[in-house]
């Protein structure tokens, strides 16, 4: 089972700006070859640190509004947010080692 949410225009103020706990957000698309390499390493990323972090996709072509306002110009592009702030972001696939550190750097800073 897997703890990845899906977020689209309706709700991303809900899972992602209001949420309680720090929220990864995979900005995808179909199309993107990348975006499917890393949907792996998501899914265990959201089970295994569930209690740390949300994980959370969302659609670009489906959603262009966000990925307009946050500047999303490559996929995919995962950023982090906590309280609402958009706290950490990258472009591009990352084996789960790199990505956890990464994410572990970010996250230090939501302490």
């Amino acid at each position: 089972m897997t703890d990845l949410r899906i977020a689209d225009e309706t709700n991303f103020d809900e899972l992602v700006l209001r949420a309680d706990k720090p929220v990864l957000v995979d900005f995808w698309a179909q199309w993107c070859p990348p975006c499917h390499q890393i949907l792996p390493i998501l899914a265990q990323i959201a089970d295994e640190r569930r209690d740390q972090l949300t994980v959370v996709k969302l659609n670009s072509d489906e959603n262009p509004a966000i990925s307009s306002k946050y500047r999303v110009m490559a996929l995919p592009t995962l950023m982090l947010f906590h309280h609402g702030e958009l706290i950490w972001s990258i472009v591009g696939a990352r084996p789960k080692a790199k990505l956890l550190k990464d994410l572990d750097e970010a996250l230090l800073t939501t302490v």
